[in-house]
């Protein structure tokens, strides 16, 4: 069958699904819309948290800087994982046990106060916006690839289908349809990942590929990579031959703690995370779920650094000096004589996301180090994506020969390719010539990431609109301290929220600050700055009091906020960085400055009221839930 038919069969058999899923479970009241009603099992809650957590981010974009960035890019294995064992551990069971379904609302009881409470839902949103900035770009990079539409288009249709699903099934419609969407995404990710790991080494299984042999020899434009050889070896092999560093050796040791740090402590502050242990009937069941969670993200983490490997190889060895015209009419060869089919490539190529520059005018792709282009940060200057009428050269303002010192970077080979990213775990089947119906899963298996946490994102911004701001705050009675919303209005606030939230979600997905990661890091860092020492300082700390928290969230998300936009949007200089720290992982110094004042300003300040104190001693005992806490 057809490529295309059968990916618009893959796409269009899961969408139904979804769909039938959403009108199945369709929420009749906030308690459904906030938590499922607070009934799903632990075994389908760890599947819908596990394809929660794994977002566009993990499955399209992680695999894909590892390929590029080597062990630099690690850090994001490392800190995602590891920071799902910190809140399984620290904080999942104790705020489940404490009974509230958001963030605000812990902070708001917790700490006595609406302008915690008020607080919190500025930072809910900061983080959520910028969270879901980065699926909705990855839902507009898979319909932009796999249906032929431009990636504005593929953000539009995203934006339909989470609107259909999660504002008509709230929490109960999102959590049965990412159960489905996780069957979908793991299947989406592991088959390709065999089949790759048989081509490209001695064993099926990729968690072991990554350390086997490679089954073929290949060329990377100066030396021939003999049948054989470690597969990592082969790589810094390569990669140094045209002028990169070594791929298992790190260049930044400070920066990739830092990262690794603000992606752990981020996502033990991440909200839509949090709301999922709310959905389970015990304290018992949230500690189980979050073990089955962590289960099932295993079998894809686990795949991850492999499937960038076999990438990073399957890119040199299929593009490197290969004769462009007969590369996309599907007649180039190996060096062996097995076809070299490049189809996928002309495909990416018109989607922006893939760009070659013929610089020597040799009618060949070399890839090396350094930019392709003149275009800020080695991108491609398009003006007004014209082709020129050769059909291969774009119409840019790179220069028409290269520098010498591009060609000393890679043994005298000039960069004459532009590759995002974010293409190539779905390029990857393509590259490596996979049967269509790998392809066609794939495709499904990217929507399902993407679509499964931008719903879950929006959900949280809806909640923490339509239940803490408009119920706990402005429509609050100040003599019994409960909202005066009855559950249908607040029900109508809480669609209405995440209407207005999925417009501008679209928005931010069709003028992305950054690629897939990178935007998901900036959200992690955030929340890590935002939210991490308050949450788990109200837990463990006594003494800890409102005005503590709210100066050290304030604190936190403002200065974590501030560095990112003056460097990434305002033109800071990298030299200029506080103790040289990325963007990406400022995040941890956020969370040293939240945890410093909200101490110190606790210390200052009056302690909290002794029945705050005596919560906390109660939801320290991990013993039955019992009865959530009056909403």
């Amino acid at each position: 069958m057809e490529l295309q038919t059968l990916i618009y069969l893959f796409v269009g058999i899961s969408f139904a699904i979804y769909i039938g899923i959403a009108l199945w479970a369709k929420a009749g009241s906030t308690k459904d819309f906030y938590v499922a009603g607070g009934g799903v099992h632990p075994v389908a809650n760890g599947m819908a948290t596990a394809d929660d957590w794994m977002s566009a981010a993990s499955f399209i974009s992680m695999a894909g800087i590892i390929a590029f960035k080597g062990s630099d890019a690690s850090a994001y294995l490392m800190g995602w994982t590891g920071g799902y064992v910190l809140l399984a551990m620290l904080l999942a069971p104790y705020l489940r046990k404490f009974g509230k379904f958001t963030v605000p609302d812990f902070v708001g009881d917790r700490y006595y106060s609406d302008v915690a409470r008020l607080v919190a839902v500025i930072g809910v949103i900061f983080v959520s916006f910028t969270y879901v900035a980065g699926q909705m770009r990855g839902v507009g990079i898979v319909f932009s690839r796999f249906l032929q539409v431009d990636v504005n288009t593929g953000v539009m249709i995203g934006m339909a289908i989470v609107f259909f699903y999660s504002v008509l099934g709230g929490m109960k419609g999102i959590t049965y349809t990412q159960v489905a969407q996780y069957v979908v995404m793991i299947f989406a990710y592991t088959i390709p990942a065999i089949f790759l790991s048989l081509q490209v080494t001695d064993t099926f299984l990729p968690q072991l590929g990554i350390f086997g042999q490679t089954t073929v020899a290949f060329n990377d434009g100066v030396k021939i990579i003999p049948e054989g050889t470690y597969l990592l070896h082969a790589l810094d092999s390569a990669i140094s031959d045209l002028g990169f560093g070594n791929y298992t050796e790190p260049t930044n040791l400070w920066n990739m703690f830092m990262l690794t740090t603000a992606l752990m402590l981020g996502t033990a502050g991440l909200p839509h995370v949090i709301v999922r242990f709310f959905t389970v009937p015990t304290v018992k069941d949230a500690r189980v779920s979050a073990g089955w969670a962590l289960v099932f993200i295993a079998i894809m983490y686990t795949s991850a650094s492999a499937v960038a490997a076999f990438s990073r190889v399957n890119l040199i060895k299929n593009v490197q000096n290969v004769e462009y015209s007969a590369f996309v009419n599907g007649e180039a060869k190996h060096a062996d004589g097995t076809p070299n089919h490049g189809k996928w490539f002309q495909t990416w190529e018109q989607g922006g996301l893939l760009a070659w520059n013929d610089r020597n005018g040799d009618g060949k792709i070399q890839y090396a180090s350094g930019p392709a282009f003149d275009g800020k940060g080695g991108k491609p200057v398009f003006d007004g994506d014209k082709r020129a009428e050769d059909g291969h050269k774009l119409t840019t303002n790179a220069k028409g020969a290269p520098d010498e010192a591009e060609l000393a970077k890679g043994n005298g080979i000039a960069n004459e390719l532009y590759v995002d990213n974010d293409i190539m775990v779905l390029a990857n089947p393509e590259i490596a010539n996979l049967p269509n119906w790998v392809i066609a899963l794939i495709a499904a298996g990217g929507l399902a990431a993407a679509l499964s946490t931008a719903a879950g994102l929006l959900l949280v911004i809806a909640s923490a609109i339509s239940h803490d701001l408009m119920g706990q705050v402005i429509f609050k009675d100040k003599i019994t301290g409960k909202s005066t919303l009855n559950e249908k209005t607040e029900l109508m606030w809480a669609r209405i929220s995440a209407i207005v939230a999925i417009v501008i979600a679209g928005y931010l997905g069709i003028n992305p600050p950054g690629f897939v990661a990178q935007v998901v890091a900036f959200a992690f860092g955030l929340a890590a700055a935002a939210f991490f020492p308050t949450i788990i300082l109200g837990v463990f700390d006594k003494r800890m009091n409102k005005e503590g928290a709210i100066a050290g969230i304030l604190v936190g998300l403002f200065f974590t906020f501030g560095y990112i936009v003056y460097f990434v949007f305002m033109g800071g200089k990298p030299e200029n960085y506080l103790f040289g720290i990325n963007p990406t992982g400022i995040g941890t110094i956020g969370t040293l400055l939240h945890l410093i004042v909200a101490i110190v300003v606790s210390r200052m300040t009056p302690p909290p009221p002794q029945e705050i104190q005596d919560l906390v001693e109660r939801i320290r005992i991990p013993s039955g839930a019992g009865q959530a806490l009056d909403h």
